[in-house]
């Protein structure tokens, strides 16, 4: 009866493609979410499976196709997926995050319906409800160009291969909440997992990737981890950077590359050394207690063992930030589309907006809580979204209680922080400059659901007006992550030209859980399907809007 159920959603969707999605085509996915035990870094845990896999499926589409995943929740909680980078398109609906969706019930099933429309490139997706992201549930997803559009690499690929490095706690998901609820901190993570396994790096491992001698491969590197910064590098072999986040960059070559939290790079690998076995070497960054993870690289015919001498890791965070700068957008390349990514000249847009965020840590009534520009966020039982598309948000949150401009307390003065809702509301297709001010002591990393922006410039200190200067107004990359140095800035630049509410997060489980996120509103002045599609019939609902009457619908 459910495959059934299944082919009719399925049925529908393709007669529906041509007024909401441009007749594309369509992949399908069946996932079960279900619990299994498995032992990632040699400790038997529970942990959180996409049928039967950790990590789970990828998803290996193409520019434009549209994405069916009936997921079924058979966990014993509610439960979210978010497709990190994929920006929904007038479609806030399938963002997955509990400020636009109500969760999944345990035992019940939802179908995401999205397209990846006009991206290409390297991305993922994972839990966002509870602390469900600490026990896996989360996989890759690859866009890749249409034929029409040409790839600006010398040589094809002979194969690609997804790499989803995470640090990795031994305790379970459930008692790293209730340790964040309890007021505490999760404390440091306990090791570093590759594809889900540790890799002892002592030669018994199973191999994880092949390559043949004389091919080139492409490797797609995700952090999709919870706390730290981790650098990635290849025993003997230098790595071609040619994709971040969706954007073709400037072919530099790379010994080793730092990926903040949330990150994604596509790298060009040639099997040119002695065919033998090497080792993809993943290890923390800015951590005082260094965590190393291995996984075997194994040419095909190859005869010999990796070297047990593993390549030195960098020091430092100016050498990361150095690492930065030397990241180009390909003005000259192609994308989702066929005008070269030049021809967007973002520099010469007039900034209408400038919203500058400081990241900060505090308590309230004793208990741990992380804030934005002094408001810690709270989801409330009705999700932001539902509320004001029913018109009533009055009743659940206000506008705009953050500001643009925040100084925190100095010296001893302790940070009043407010615990609410934080929606800021932005207005529809203004280009807006948003800083990243980081008065901590550890690095911090950023993400915008809904748009990509300009990574500017990241530099130590303050950020002033007179700092535009030292903006790259030419060829910064088009991305949608961010990290911000300890006592640095950053600086990003975008158009909100997509409609709907869009999060704004650390990628750090835990000062998102407890509340380092915002939402950015940005409604169009028309209901009109050209600017945003109605709710999705199967949405499910959940708090005051439950059982209230269905608002009238956008229209052409």
């Amino acid at each position: 009866m459910e495959k059934l159920r299944f082919g009719l959603v399925l049925i529908v969707l393709c007669l529906s493609t041509s007024l909401v999605k441009g007749g594309d085509p369509i992949l399908a996915f069946e996932w079960k979410v279900t619990y299994g035990t498995i032992s990632p870094l040699g400790v038997p845990q529970q942990v959180i499976l996409i049928n039967d896999k950790f990590p789970g499926p990828i998803i290996n589409g193409t520019s434009n196709n549209n994405i069916v995943v009936n997921v079924f929740n058979q966990l014993d909680e509610p439960f979210l997926f978010t497709w990190n980078g994929i920006q929904q398109r007038k479609n806030s609906w399938q963002e997955g995050t509990l400020g636009t969706n109500c969760p999944i019930p345990p035992g019940s099933n939802f179908t995401y319906h999205f397209q990846v429309k006009d991206q290409i490139g390297s991305f993922f997706y994972y839990p966002t409800t509870a602390l469900h992201r600490a026990a896996g549930g989360y996989g890759g997803i690859s866009v890749h160009s249409r034929a029409l559009i040409p790839i600006p690499f010398d040589i094809n690929p002979a194969d690609e291969f997804f790499v989803l490095v995470s640090d990795w706690y031994t305790k379970s998901h459930t008692q790293l909440r209730k340790f964040l609820d309890s007021g505490r901190s999760m404390g440091r993570p306990d090791g570093i997992i590759i594809n889900g396994k540790g890799g002892k790096g002592d030669g018994k491992d199973e191999p994880m990737f092949f390559m043949t001698p004389g091919n080139t491969y492409r490797y797609r590197f995700c952090n999709v981890g919870m706390k730290d910064s981790i650098n990635v590098r290849i025993q003997g072999h230098t790595m071609k950077l040619v994709e971040m986040e969706g954007s073709h960059v400037v072919q530099n070559m790379y010994d080793s590359l730092d990926i903040h939290l949330g990150q994604c790079v596509s790298v060009l690998v040639t099997a040119d050394k002695d065919p033998k076995d090497y080792l993809l070497v993943a290890s923390t960054r800015f951590t005082k207690e260094l965590h190393t993870a291995t996984s075997i690289i194994r040419y095909t015919n190859g005869n010999g063992p990796a070297s047990p001498e593993l390549p030195k890791a960098p020091i430092g965070w100016s050498w990361s930030l150095n690492q930065f700068r030397s990241f180009r957008w390909n003005l000259t390349a192609s994308a989702a589309r066929p005008n070269p990514q030049g021809s967007y000249h973002y520099g010469q847009i007039n900034i209408t907006r400038t919203i500058k965020l400081v990241n900060t840590a505090g308590t309230v009534d004793g208990k741990l809580r992380y804030a934005i520009n002094g408001v810690s966020h709270v989801n409330p039982t009705t999700p932001m979204k539902l509320a004001e598309y029913y018109g009533v948000e009055d009743k659940i949150f206000k506008y705009d209680l953050m500001k643009d401009e925040y100084e925190p307390p100095v010296g001893k003065a302790e940070e009043k922080i407010t615990l609410a809702p934080n929606v800021v509301k932005v207005t529809y297709r203004n280009f807006v400059e948003i800083i990243f001010e980081n008065h901590e002591k550890s690095v911090q990393s950023f993400h915008l659901a809904g748009y990509s922006f300009f990574a500017v410039a990241i530099e130590p200190g303050k950020w002033t007006p007179e700092k535009r200067k030292n903006y790259n107004l030419l060829d910064a990359v088009s991305r949608n992550t961010i990290q911000v140095y300890p006592n640095s800035w950053a600086a990003i630049m975008t158009t909100l030209d997509n409609a709907g509410l869009w999060n704004l997060r650390s990628n750090s489980v835990e000062r998102q859980y407890l509340g380092q996120q915002l939402y950015f509103s940005a409604l169009s002045p028309k209901r009109d399907l050209k600017d945003e599609y109605n709710m999705p019939d199967n949405d499910v609902l959940c708090g005051i809007i439950k059982d209230m009457p269905l608002p009238k619908p956008y229209s052409v």
